[in-house]
This record gives structure tokens, C-alpha cells and sequence, in this order.
């Protein structure tokens, strides 16, 4: 925490959650970071109303849906968070919408930002071919066979592709995640506005 409060002033970042299973810290940890650093955080999900996201395997609270997937244009958008958890990711790799705009958000050059498990979307939308990056330990081989260079890191930002990829690895590590990925965010924003 500690950022300035105007950094990501007039930016809106896509939380991208299936309506159950995502883990919560991952969710409203950098959800956190980006509304004190003046940005405006939006919950996108696959189904309407509220998701019900979880601690570990319990459940957790639930959280109000700000706009259904299939009818979010990525380009609405100025940062991509994937919170990780296990059912959530799993879920939306195999939701047709999630995986088209997660692909296509990716193209565009915007930065994203992915943790845990979340790293599957990232999979399924292959936006991964070619990148490095962290994941939760398990999804190692997964993301190798994806195209991918995984390593063991709290953060790793790969800038080797179309925009900037966070990746991290579990909730212990999200104060450098949420560093990570505001400093990205406010980077990002300023090199489109100049």
C-alpha cells in the first residue's frame, strides 16, 4: 500500500471471477491496491448477480457481478486482474466468453495480471505461447506444455509478448503482486496517454 492516490485516476481495471471459486484474498487484495491508487476496479463474471468466492475451500463472501463477461468489450478496459483459486480459473477456461475476451484483452497490449491459478484462462484464451512466468507450483507443466517458460518467483513481469504479464504465485505473495501490478497499471496508462 502507499500509493499516490491519483495513479490510476480515470483508469478502470476488469476482475475477471467465475460465479464461484474464486480464492478471496486474491480477489480483494488487489482490489484494494487498485481503488487506492485511484483506480476504478470492475467485477466482470460469467453469470449475474453475485459471486461467491472462497477461503481455501471454505466459502467466503460474496461480491456483486458490475457486468456480465459476454457482453464486456475488452477495450473498455485499462488493466486485466485474473484472481487464481482453483474452481474459479478452472471454470472459466471453459466458458466461451471468458476465453474470447481474456484472449482478446491480451492481444491488445494492456497489461494483465494473473495469479495462482488463474494462469489456465490464460491457457485456454493462449496468451501464454512464448511468455515467462509464475503460477501456483502445480501448473508448471501445464504452462510448459502451453508455450510456456515457468519459474519459482513471488512476481515475474514478462514483457515479451503484445503487453506486460504479471504472474504470482499464491496469496502470500500478494503484496508485491499488488505493487507489481499498480506500478505496470500506472506505466501502462501513461505510455497510451503520451
Amino acid at each position: 500500500m502507499g500509493w499516490p492516490s491519483t495513479t490510476l485516476t480515470g483508469r478502470t481495471i476488469a476482475f475477471l471471477v467465475a460465479p464461484y471459486g474464486a480464492e478471496q484474498v486474491e480477489l480483494t487484495s488487489p482490489w484494494q491496491a487498485v481503488a487506492e491508487s485511484g483506480g476504478t476496479p470492475r467485477l466482470l463474471s460469467t453469470g449475474p448477480g453475485r459471486v461467491q468466492a472462497v477461503r481455501h475451500r471454505a466459502p467466503g463472501d460474496t461480491f456483486a457481478v458490475d457486468l456480465l463477461v459476454a457482453g464486456a468489450r475488452s477495450s473498455a478496459f485499462d488493466g486485466l486482474v485474473l484472481p487464481g483459486g482453483v474452481a474459479s480459473p478452472d471454470a472459466l477456461r471453459l466458458d466461451e466468453a471468458a476465453v474470447a475476451f481474456v484472449r482478446a484483452y491480451c492481444a491488445s497490449g494492456r497489461p494483465v495480471a494473473a495469479i495462482c491459478h488463474a494462469a489456465w484462462t490464460l491457457i485456454e484464451a493462449d496468451a501464454v505461447r512464448g511468455r515467462t512466468l509464475t503460477s501456483w507450483p502445480s501448473l508448471r507443466t501445464d504452462l510448459r506444455n502451453a508455450g510456456a517458460h515457468w519459474v519459482d518467483e513471488d512476481v515475474h513481469v514478462c514483457r515479451a509478448g503484445p503487453g506486460p504479464l504479471v504472474t504470482s504465485r499464491r496469496p502470500a505473495d500478494l503484496p508485491v503482486f499488488n505493487d507489481t501490478l499498480v506500478t505496470e497499471f500506472v506505466h501502462a496508462a501513461k505510455r497510451r496517454k503520451g
